[in-house]
């Protein structure tokens, strides 16, 4: 627990987590499952090395990966009382540092200009080297170019390495670097660096120029790096410039949420940072404060079933909440019938009273948005899709700061803050007429039962942004009841820089990798369909597979009370209904739940595949569950797994004195190797594993599996 002079009361932090904070001084390492409260500990770190005087606030310096995770931290941080720590993403603090040093490593008094068009960059690149120019070729060059430079692998390496990665690539390996290659000359030429170059330029500062590096070094005496799962190796190549011969790191991450190894990301140096560091102090969070244990067992089912699992990803999540209903499963007959149902069970949780903001329907593709977008309006209910323009990049809300603030400069105005904040948004789109239900409420219902408001999505979009402003002030009055325009523009400018944007009180539409980071009460995971979830591209390589389960966890993660999980057969009302369900909800999906059963399996029916419900051909009317599956089904079997879970029956049958099947027979141990069950009741779910044999055999197979 903290130390006695901390701040911290000793029932804030866990064991764990105070573990964690109050760790000496040096590398240390927190394996942080999702829901554990790494911000909280990694803020409270960073304030009890400054409250012990190890360490003062200016020299911590603490990198993330999103702008908006960097201004929590700095808020969070300063909650604790602690300013003056440098909080920022990978890329800002090197735009710093190299605006700072430029003019010895580099010559001239300002670093060269980031590029304004980078599209356009590769476009001009892409024309001299003879490839495609359409939109859609130069997105994907500009992603392989990311890639190669985050991997740091130059144009004249790239086509080796893409072949001894076996990396899906859009076009020729060999036009690729030509493309790459001429990018790089004409940003040379033109004095231009792009947001990677940042990196490079940093690192090469303070490798090449001992006088720099030694200055840098003398500023900045502790580092801390959230997400560490998700580092490049030039994002690595930076942190080592950092640190030099030094070891003051806190790393905090998540190996299990690694979801963006297609863009240079590895967890590896999350999972060898005791080799590198071996006096670091190691430090596992297992508590999840998020989500309710049913929620978390759905979780650790779909994580346990992974193969190939380091060490470091065996984090076995233990639910802290109280007990909330258990996630639902639905399959329909085709996706519009899917999103339907959706809206229709979200519009009633609303008029239940859950708020529109604490719901989200998340996918695996943006496109995917696109049924669920018509469903929500026709339903009447208000959404944002995550992942478009940042709030405060966006046009009505630009439009209404520069409104305020000349409204805030004029005498005179002595209405109630939130009263005059809605005045001045009024010409812009906020009309009374679509807040009838009440500022900072949700909006009130037509005689239709729709939601009252704009017709339009982009409509609606701008008055939802604009509502958020008035909800914001009303949020600044309660705080300080004299504040007024020109206090509330302060604070819209500071939570601007924060990244910090106020909630739109409208359902978030999110693919999974945008939701990363992200939670809500109520989570709704549609499109579960194989060839989607895992993505096609990613069959016939285990890895890929792989990311893709470690994706769905993160999204059951972002659940904290109810989640639902769905799939459709086809894509349109009276398409072949030839989809099969997600495979990674095999074993997910309780054994006595219809959909269990897939596409409505009736008593005496033909025998279906458990991972994508089909018929199978052949199969005997009584085989097991863990056994039957489609040809093209993949087998998921832990060969190792079930051999030692054979032993362990071999040696307890001989214990016994009984024959080995009577303990478990072989189609039970494949199954238990399929799903690696994670509880008990996981384990009970298993055809073979009744109460009597859960009670004498299942807390020697969970300690098994748990090993």
């Amino acid at each position: 627990m903290p130390a006695a002079n901390s701040t911290f009361p000793a029932d804030a932090l866990d064991p764990e987590q105070a573990a964690a904070v109050t760790a000496p001084r040096g590398p240390v390492c927190v394996l942080a499952g999702a829901g554990t409260g790494k911000t909280r500990t990694i803020t409270r770190r960073i304030a009890h090395l400054v409250q012990v005087g190890q360490v003062a606030p200016g020299q911590v310096l603490a990198v993330t990966f999103t702008a908006r995770a960097a201004g929590e931290l700095r808020t969070r941080l300063r909650s604790l009382g602690v300013g003056g720590v440098q909080a920022r993403t990978f890329h800002a603090a090197a735009l710093r540092q190299l605006r700072y040093f430029w003019p010895r490593v580099q010559g001239g008094e300002r670093p060269w200009q980031l590029v304004d068009h980078k599209i356009r960059a590769v476009g001009q690149a892409a024309h001299r080297a003879g490839a495609d120019t359409d939109a859609e070729s130069l997105r994907d060059l500009a992603g392989e170019i990311e890639w190669a430079k985050a991997s740091l692998i130059t144009p004249e390496a790239y086509p080796a390495e893409v072949a001894g990665a076996r990396r899906e690539i859009p076009t020729d390996a060999n036009l690729i670097a030509s493309v790459y290659a001429g990018y790089e000359r004409l940003k040379l030429e033109h004095q231009v660096l792009d947001f990677d170059d940042l990196l490079l330029h940093t690192a090469a500062a303070l490798e090449a120029n001992a006088e720099v590096a030694q200055e840098f070094r003398d500023r900045y005496r502790c580092f801390v790096v959230d997400e560490y799962q998700d580092v490049t190796p030039l994002q690595q190549r930076v942190l080592d410039a950092w640190l030099g011969e030094r070891d003051d790191l806190t790393v905090v991450g998540d190996a299990n949420q690694t979801i963006y190894t297609f863009a240079g990301a590895t967890p590896r140096y999350l999972l060898e940072f005791t080799r590198r560091f071996p006096e670091a102090t190691m430090v596992r969070l297992r508590r999840d404060y998020r989500s309710t244990p049913q929620v978390v067992s759905c979780a650790n089912t779909v994580i346990a079933a992974a193969r190939d699992r380091a060490a470091g990803t065996r984090l076995r999540l233990e639910g802290q909440l109280p007990p909330g209903p258990e996630p639902s499963f639905a399959e329909y007959d085709d996706e519009p019938a899917e999103a339907g149902a959706v809206a229709s069970t979200i519009k009633r949780m609303i008029n239940d009273g859950t708020p529109a903001s604490e719901i989200a329907v998340l996918f695996r593709v943006n496109a995917q948005s696109q049924v669920y977008e018509r469903a929500l309006d026709e339903a009447g209910v208000p959404y944002q899709v995550r992942g478009g323009e940042r709030f405060f990049a966006r046009p009505e809300v630009r439009q209404a700061m520069m409104s305020l603030r000349v409204a805030g400069g004029k005498p005179g105005n002595d209405r109630p803050l939130a009263e005059a904040v809605s005045a001045v948004l009024e010409p812009l789109g906020l009309t009374d007429r679509h807040i009838a239900g009440g500022l900072g409420r949700a909006p009130s219902l037509a005689p239709d039962g729709h939601i009252a408001g704009p017709e339009n999505s982009a409509a609606r979009q701008r008055w939802e942004s604009l509502r958020a402003l008035v909800v914001l002030a009303e949020e600044l009055a309660e705080v300080d009841p004299d504040a007024g325009l020109a206090a509330f523009v302060t604070e819209l400018e500071t939570r601007a820089d924060a990244s910090h944007p106020p909630t739109v009180q409208g359902v978030t539409l999110a693919s999974l990798h945008a939701a990363k980071g992200l939670e809500w009460d109520a989570v709704f995971l549609v499109g579960l369909v194989d060839g989607t979830v895992p993505i096609q591209h990613a069959d016939g390589d285990p890895a890929k597979i792989e990311e893709e389960r470690r994706l769905l966890y993160v999204g059951v993660t972002r659940a904290r009370r109810e989640l639902a999980l769905s799939w459709a057969l086809a894509r349109t009302p009276g398409g072949r209904r030839g989809r099969r369900r997600c495979r990674f909800l095999h074993g997910v999906i309780p054994d006595h739940h219809p959909a269990a059963l897939g596409n409505g399996r009736r008593a005496g029916s033909k025998p279906r595949c458990q991972i994508c419900g089909t018929p199978v051909v052949g199969a005997a009317p009584g085989a097991s569950g863990a056994l039957v599956r489609c040809p093209d089904c993949p087998a998921s079997v832990d060969v190792e797994l079930l051999d030692q879970l054979k032993e362990w029956r071999s040696a307890t049958a001989k214990l016994q004195s009984v024959p080995p099947y009577v303990v478990f027979t072989d189609a039970t141990l494949t199954a238990i190797a399929e799903r690696r069950p994670a509880d008990t009741a996981a384990l009970v779910a298993i055809p073979g594993i009744g109460a009597a044999k859960l009670q004498r055999y299942g807390p020697d197979i969970l300690a098994l599996l748990a090993d």
